[in-house]
């Protein structure tokens, strides 16, 4: 019976993250694919609309989203992940997945709630000033910057992350040996990790400034990472 349990709050839990995780990963491609394309050729008055109105509703549910997404998932990975995945957790081939996922899930959820939401504070504050018949704020402009890189990042940190995620359980053709390199692995990870997050905060769009780069771009991260694993694992 206890076990029973148990099986359920593990699919409760399971079934939460994704639930949050649509709402999330939602918004985030609403933001990036549809909203900006769409901003870039309204009038001022529409601009106005949705920097003040339609902007601070979306910001909610995509920050409180991934707020849930990323407590369901440390959840999971505290309380369940020596009892589903070994207790070689994180040195076999689907704690590797799943901490390659959640890796990029948990920096994604700090850029949502540390950078972005923190920069579209400001960009809203500005434009409800304007709209009020003020100046805009100073900062406004770099604030968007900022926000939109931050944004771009996780859009390219999606791909893999989604594609490893669903690998953990639903991909078998990588395994773990004697042989297995794994601290090459997680050293070539973190040093690819720890560039593409330096650039979010301190860098520019580069290749992903256009919808294309930045799936294109998703998409060549996540072969990357594959390629890494398949060497070294």
């Amino acid at each position: 019976m206890e076990g029973q349990l148990l099986e359920l709050v593990h699919f409760v839990t399971r079934w939460l993250h994704v639930f949050f995780g649509i709402i999330w990963i939602g918004h985030l491609y609403y933001f990036n694919f549809t909203q900006g394309a769409f901003m870039a050729e309204a009038d001022a008055g529409t601009k106005s609309g949705v920097l003040t109105k339609l902007l601070p509703r979306a910001l909610w549910w995509f920050r409180w989203g991934a707020m849930w997404t990323m407590l369901t998932g440390v959840a999971m990975l505290g309380f369940f992940g020596k009892q589903y995945y070994s207790a070689e957790f994180g040195w076999n081939a689907t704690g590797i997945m799943t901490l390659v996922g959640s890796l990029l899930g948990l920096t994604m959820w700090a850029n949502v709630w540390f950078i972005i939401w923190p920069n579209q504070k400001v960009v809203i504050a500005s434009a409800t000033q304007v709209a009020s018949g003020g100046a805009a704020l100073p900062d406004a402009a770099a604030s968007g910057a900022k926000a939109l890189l931050a944004s771009r990042t996780n859009t390219l940190f999606s791909v893999p992350m989604l594609f490893f995620m669903l690998s953990a359980r639903h991909l078998g053709t990588v395994s773990v040996t004697p042989e297995s390199n794994v601290n090459l692995f997680w050293g070539i990870i973190l040093i690819t990790w720890l560039a593409i997050e330096a650039n979010a905060i301190k860098g520019k769009l580069g290749p992903i400034t256009t919808i294309k780069g930045v799936i294109t771009g998703g998409f060549v991260l996540t072969a990357w990472i594959y390629a890494v694993m398949s060497f070294t694992l």
